[in-house]
């Protein structure tokens, strides 16, 4: 499980066009990664409209904002374009980050146990450690959540 002021787990997912996408490679950068269930559908298009509304905003901020989704890279492509979506969706189809992360795994989804994405986020710092989990999360406004924490802990 996340802890902050600990490292995450480490990992290497492909994004939209195929390309491997390390999280190390973000070093020194503020990190925003977000976990959704699936492409398309209302939630989460709301989610992903929202953080790349704000992007301009998270990249004053020194932080760069991925989706995660266990939909392969032609299902995000075809997300980004019909939303026209500025932000990077990577793809975690055997769940193996998203269980890392804590974000799948059993959840109530109205009155009914099921296991499944759990929307959730977690921001890393600079120095690659965990600043914030959001261990449950709303689509509506929590891209602006998000941003607000960030703005704090950057003082």
């Amino acid at each position: 499980m996340l802890e902050v002021g600990k490292k995450p787990p480490a990992f290497t997912l492909k994004d939209q066009d195929n390309h491997p996408v390390r999280v190390r490679a973000f070093a020194g950068q503020w990190i925003v990664l977000y976990f959704y269930p699936k492409d398309d559908t209302p939630g989460c298009t709301i989610q992903a409209c929202d953080f790349s509304e704000g992007l301009a905003g998270f990249k004053a901020l020194d932080a760069v904002v991925l989706g995660c989704s266990p939909d392969d890279a032609e299902s995000h492509r075809r997300f980004i374009a019909k939303h026209r979506l500025t932000i990077s969706l990577l793809s975690d189809p055997d769940h193996k980050v998203m269980t890392a992360y804590g974000a799948y795994g059993e959840k109530v989804l109205y009155g009914k146990r099921t296991v499944g994405v759990i929307r959730s986020t977690v921001l890393v710092d600079p120095d690659g450690k965990v600043a914030h989990h959001w261990k449950r999360a709303r689509s509506k406004g929590h891209a602006d959540l998000v941003r607000r924490r960030l703005e704090e802990l950057r003082g």
